[in-house]
């Protein structure tokens, strides 16, 4: 069969649809685009766009789930967190409960959370009892 080079649309026409006009005109010599697209270029597109979003909004969403798995691993590998002050506190026996309310405001301080923390056992409610029971301020 041979295919007449002057009629791509014959050619077309002929099976290979799969090609696109622009595929059709390089192989006639021409190389201006027709005003006639095929009838699923812009389906392609629009396949090819979706893909391009899907894929951009998962990309975003491995980095955002990377970013909060990273934070949750720092917050987990302070030695001095809130939460650990807590579990410390807790352990003390026999801690007044107004002692207990004072030292958690006391832990939104970093710099007393390292001390509570760091002190041995027997010291951390003589140091608290210190803390919570100094005057702020003299009352005349």
């Amino acid at each position: 069969m041979s295919v007449d080079p002057s009629a791509p649309s014959t050619f077309l026409q002929d099976g290979a649809s799969s090609h696109s006009e622009e595929d059709v005109n390089m192989l006639d010599g021409h190389n201006k685009h027709n005003s006639v697209t095929p009838p699923n270029s812009g389906r392609r597109k629009r396949n090819r766009r979706s893909t391009v979003d899907a894929i951009a909004d998962a990309m975003l969403e491995i980095a955002a789930a990377s970013k909060m798995r990273a934070s949750a691993m720092m917050k987990n590998d302070d030695p001095f967190s809130i939460s650990k002050c807590v579990k410390v506190l807790d352990d003390i026996q026999g801690i007044d409960q107004g002692i207990y309310f004072m030292a958690l405001d006391l832990f939104e301080n970093p710099n007393a959370r390292e001390t509570f923390i760091s002190l041995r056992s027997e010291k951390r409610l003589t140091w608290l009892l210190g803390k919570c029971s100094a005057p702020s301020s003299s009352v005349v």
